[in-house]
């Protein structure tokens, strides 16, 4: 497996699609200068064992809500794609249907379109989500989970080099929770993967995969998914959905994962269920305010750039459609008229 890894090919295709949107960024225009000779060494590196990843790049965004991000170097991403480009298939065909985030062919709509299925067949419904959910992935656990599909030594001695490399990179966004068996060394164990990395992405499905297969097999829901950390159970009876709130809750606290207790409600699925910034109901959708607000603010902001001459009309107009084509899954004809009519 790791011999696919380094294999030049497969090096080839991860840097182009490390490369992919953002051929205008230095980082990626540095490495496309001498491209081949680069992918040489960093091939030799892997091969001899002596690659190491790069510092990250830290910055915050506020939309949605308040995150930090953390950009690798643009050689260790090419690194995450050649791995993943090999193992991701063998963890693939393990995951559950309906776990929709950073797989292909699923996505944030089809997410939408399956949760407003489900709110159709029953009445109830319970939406839980987990606390710091990034920062607390446990990285003995998901080495472990990890090593039982791929038994490869190689192939685990790289994991565990990006692995380290994100090692408290969240520190400050994780607030330490102890769990049953702890001691006090358990303050030190290594968690957190850096939100930005492709690895992070793929590794959290790996993660929360085991609960995916807890709530089928063991709870034997009939109506469950999963988006990265915000997952939704479906039933016609409150007193079952309750119980299946406290056994999920105590299987999450063998993954040392809690879930967000004012959030974690059961509710008629007639009033509407928060989902991926839209509030889904039976029969229609609607887009959530703090979204409107957000877009209607940086639709100004990106306006007047547009006027002062900051930014060229393709980019204001990419801002604008790419919008448009994330709201158009909701019922949000009226809404678009009424915020773009002001502008024209």
């Amino acid at each position: 497996m790791f011999d696919s890894i380094v294999a030049w090919d497969n090096l080839w295709l991860a840097y182009h699609k490390a490369a992919k949107g953002k051929r205008g960024k230095a980082s990626a225009a540095r490495f496309e200068h001498r491209v081949a000779d680069r992918l040489l060494a960093l091939q030799r590196d892997l091969k001899a064992g002596t690659y190491e990843p790069g510092a990250y790049t830290h910055f915050t965004i506020h939309e949605p809500k308040r995150r930090k991000i953390s950009a690798a170097p643009f050689r260790d991403r090419v690194v995450h794609h050649a791995l993943c480009n090999i193992i991701e298939p063998h963890f693939e065909r393990r995951f559950i249907a309906n776990s929709y985030a950073n797989r292909v062919g699923k996505g944030t709509h089809r997410a939408i379109d399956r949760l407003q299925q489900f709110a159709r067949r029953f009445r109830y419904v319970l939406r839980l989500d987990i606390v710091q959910h990034f920062a607390s992935l446990d990285h003995q656990i998901l080495r472990r989970s990890i090593a039982r599909v791929i038994p490869d030594d190689a192939t685990l001695r790289l994991v565990d080099v990006i692995l380290a490399s994100g090692a408290g990179v969240l520190a400050d966004a994780y607030d330490m929770v102890y769990f049953p068996g702890d001691d006090l060394f358990a303050l030190h164990r290594p968690r957190g993967l850096p939100i930005g990395n492709l690895t992070s992405q793929f590794w959290s499905n790996v993660y929360m995969n085991a609960l995916d297969w807890f709530v089928i097999s063991q709870l034997r829901c009939p109506a469950y998914l999963r988006y990265v950390d915000d997952f939704a159970l479906f039933a016609n009876s409150k007193k079952r959905l309750w119980h299946w709130k406290d056994a999920i809750t105590r299987f999450l606290a063998s993954l040392r994962l809690t879930i967000h207790p004012r959030s974690a409600q059961v509710q008629p699925t007639r009033f509407g269920i928060p989902w991926l910034g839209f509030v889904v109901f039976p029969a229609h959708r609607r887009l959530k305010r703090r979204n409107v607000v957000h877009f209607h603010r940086r639709l100004r902001r990106n306006l007047d750039a547009y006027r002062r001459g900051r930014i060229t009309f393709a980019d204001f107009d990419a801002s604008v459609q790419g919008w448009i084509n994330h709201v158009r899954y909701a019922d949000t004809w009226g809404l678009r008229r009424a915020e773009f009519s002001v502008f024209v």
